[in-house]
């Protein structure tokens, strides 16, 4: 049964609006990020003193400093140098770290070995454990199980995720010694022995994110159950539970699939806290390191990395809409 007015992810793919729509946000996608190229460059440009005497630090000679700007390309035209880094960026090359002596690129590949297999494993709990969540609640709003859930979610967005991460570790590594405090062994060690280090930070990120998205989740049903097709797949002889999953909750799916979106693209971008508190040798660890050792070269990609990361993921879920409800494909 499909419900009146409701949607289906597989009808409609060939609609004649869908290959107009795709063209738009490309170009919206690739206008986005370029202003935000454009913007981390700018704020390098604009801040205070000589980027290549931050790196070199307060001691360095004027030759020292000379021949690091040379390196460097600070002495040719802004534009011209913007343009360059544009190119470079496009094929790849993020340029040459000045602390690691590798290029940018190998040590964000080695690096992303770690942080978007935690991720992934921390938005897989998060969406499980939401769904799971925020169903229940929906389901008994107005019992004492629906209350006690919401107030437990409420706890879980006030928890910082590093100090439930420290909490993970005195109980499961100190206490209980069934994960490793810190330390990544790596994935020539082995998929489950690698899973095994990164369950414990991606459980430490996916709480405050399975929070918000179970109370996103529990007040998204509650609208859709008050549409009258939920009446109608109810006198077709469907149970509850059974309505609630099979039409309910697709018709709930826009403004969950925008916050994991969301969530997905802040698990990578915001795991600088985490992968420090558990030793992982992850982007966020990376970035913490380029920073107090003032890498300025590694800091200013991978901050275009991560806005494109952010970019990417945005796109992909606002394409997605076109796919979960076809009533946005008419043109407007």
């Amino acid at each position: 049964m499909q419900a009146p007015g409701g949607w289906s992810p597989l009808a409609s793919l060939d609609a004649p609006n869908m290959p107009l729509q795709i063209p738009k946000r490309i170009f919206s996608f690739l206008a986005t990020l370029f202003a935000a190229m454009l913007v981390v460059f700018l704020v390098l440009e604009i801040l205070p003193g000589d980027p290549a005497l931050v790196m070199l630090g307060p001691d360095a000679t004027p030759e020292m400093v000379a021949s690091l700007r040379g390196e460097l390309g600070l002495d040719r035209p802004a534009t011209l140098r913007f343009f360059s880094w544009l190119a470079a960026m496009a094929q790849g090359d993020f340029g040459i770290s000045y602390s690691y002596k590798v290029p940018v690129s190998t040590l964000v590949a080695d690096r992303l070995g770690v942080t978007l297999p935690l991720a992934v494993l921390a938005i897989t709990l998060t969406v499980v454990l939401a769904l799971l969540v925020g169903v229940y609640a929906a389901a008994n709003h107005n019992r004492p199980g629906g209350h006690i859930v919401m107030a437990l979610t409420q706890l879980g967005v006030a928890i910082p995720s590093f100090w439930f991460g420290l909490l993970l570790v005195l109980f499961f590594s100190v206490y209980l010694k069934w994960f490793p405090a810190t330390g990544f062994p790596g994935w020539g060690a082995g998929v489950l022995p690698a899973l095994h280090a990164l369950l414990l930070p991606a459980v430490a990120l996916a709480i405050v994110q399975a929070a918000i998205l179970a109370r996103v989740t529990r007040a998204s049903l509650l609208e859709v159950l008050k549409d009258d097709f939920t009446r109608t797949a109810r006198s077709k002889g469907l149970t509850y539970w059974q309505m609630l999953w099979r039409h309910a909750l697709q018709n709930a799916l826009i403004p969950i699939a925008t916050i994991v979106g969301l969530q997905f693209a802040h698990l990578i971008a915001g795991t600088i806290v985490i992968e420090n508190v558990f030793a992982l040798p992850g982007i966020g660890n990376l970035i913490f390191h380029a920073v107090s050792q003032r890498d300025l070269i590694v800091v200013r990609s991978l901050v275009v990395i991560l806005v494109a990361v952010v970019i990417t993921v945005n796109f992909i879920v606002d394409t997605a809409y076109l796919l979960i409800d076809p009533r946005l494909r008419v043109p407007k």
